[in-house]
């Protein structure tokens, strides 16, 4: 059954639609989420977003555009807490934020990609995650970030440019 179907049918009530889509976009939602944040905040805000979703599904005037739409709300949540984050750092002025690495990341080279991801600017390093690990469209990631479709070109050349420069300064060449 199509997303669209599913959204249609969970608009007019069919829980067990809604639990579908929970269901099927869970762990591409989780995994968008954990690109842009740590293990621990990405479970927090996963579940921000599917309120989200199970609040504003109801209002969703075009069913087939679910995709687009639910990584929207991703988006926002995510800006928001980033937002909320750095105006907390902000204010604290403390010794500085660390980021915690996932223990479960072993491999060297995983490493060295996520901390390369996690060097780019929060942009930049969005688009890459919606282009290249979402594997959506252009239009699609121009829509999610409301920006122009040329944009998200000049942005992703951007980006792989800067984390090309920052896997060779680790030493790891293509």
């Amino acid at each position: 059954m199509t997303d669209e179907a599913l959204v249609i049918r969970a608009q007019l009530g069919e829980r067990e639609a809604l639990a579908e889509l929970l269901a099927r976009w869970r762990v591409p939602v989780w995994t968008y989420v954990r690109r842009m944040l740590d293990a621990d905040r990405a479970d927090d805000v996963s579940q921000e977003i599917w309120l989200a979703v199970v609040r504003g599904l109801p209002r969703l005037r075009e069913p087939g555009r679910f995709t687009p739409w639910l990584f929207t709300i991703a988006r926002r949540s995510i800006t928001e807490r980033l937002r909320a984050e750095y105006a907390q750092a902000e204010k604290v002025l403390l010794a500085g934020d660390s980021t915690v690495q996932d223990p479960a990341d072993a491999m060297v080279d995983r490493a060295a990609l996520v901390s390369a991801l996690s060097a780019l600017p929060v942009l930049e390093r969005e688009i890459l995650v919606l282009f290249y690990l979402e594997d959506l469209p252009v239009d699609e990631c121009a829509h999610i970030c409301q920006i122009p479709a040329g944009t998200v070109k000049s942005r992703l050349n951007r980006a792989r440019r800067l984390l090309r420069e920052h896997l060779e300064e680790k030493g790891y060449r293509p």
